[in-house]
């Protein structure tokens, strides 16, 4: 098996130039405990796929109708690529780590489904990323102004998630 079979990438669309660091260093540590967990391994080797490459864009106060995936096989690899809720202002750190691990968890099981794969092996207790975590990389893309009444169905379109990260 390699090292590492999942390559988590992190985007934000904003409109208000703000990065939700704290939240996505959690997305990211949720990742890669599942990527170090004997059971996600040996279940993600079973799968025949190299690897999955998960985006994850997090994006306005709510999300898509659930969830707002693009999944496709590419050579080996998997590509999938999430939108996901920004959490509220103020959300404490344990709550970020509980919301992180549930939506990458939530993701898994969308690519499970469209994937036909078995079920998911449990998910490791979530913890906290350690203080001194490594920056995470971030794309971050603005968005154009929308009309108040379209806020609530999220911003971006498919393509949008599918264009991403380039």
């Amino acid at each position: 098996m390699d090292e590492f079979w999942l390559h988590p990438r992190l985007g934000t669309a904003t409109r208000d130039g703000q990065q939700p660091r704290h939240y996505l260093r959690a997305l990211q540590h949720a990742a890669q405990s599942l990527d170090a967990d004997p059971h996600w391994q040996r279940w993600w080797h079973a799968s025949g796929f190299r690897g999955c490459e998960l985006g994850i864009v997090t994006e306005g106060r709510l999300d898509h109708l659930r969830p707002s995936a693009d999944i496709r096989r590419v050579d080996d690899q998997l590509r999938a690529n999430f939108t996901c809720a920004l959490p509220p202002a103020g959300t404490g750190r344990d709550e970020l780590v509980q919301r992180a691990s549930t939506e990458v968890r939530t993701m898994f099981e969308v690519i499970r489904e469209a994937m036909a794969l078995p079920d998911l092996p449990p998910t490791p207790a979530p913890s906290a990323p350690p203080e001194d975590a490594d920056e995470v990389p971030i794309t971050a893309k603005s968005l154009p102004s929308i009309p108040r009444e379209l806020e609530h169905q999220g911003y971006l379109t498919l393509t949008q998630v599918q264009d991403f990260f380039g």
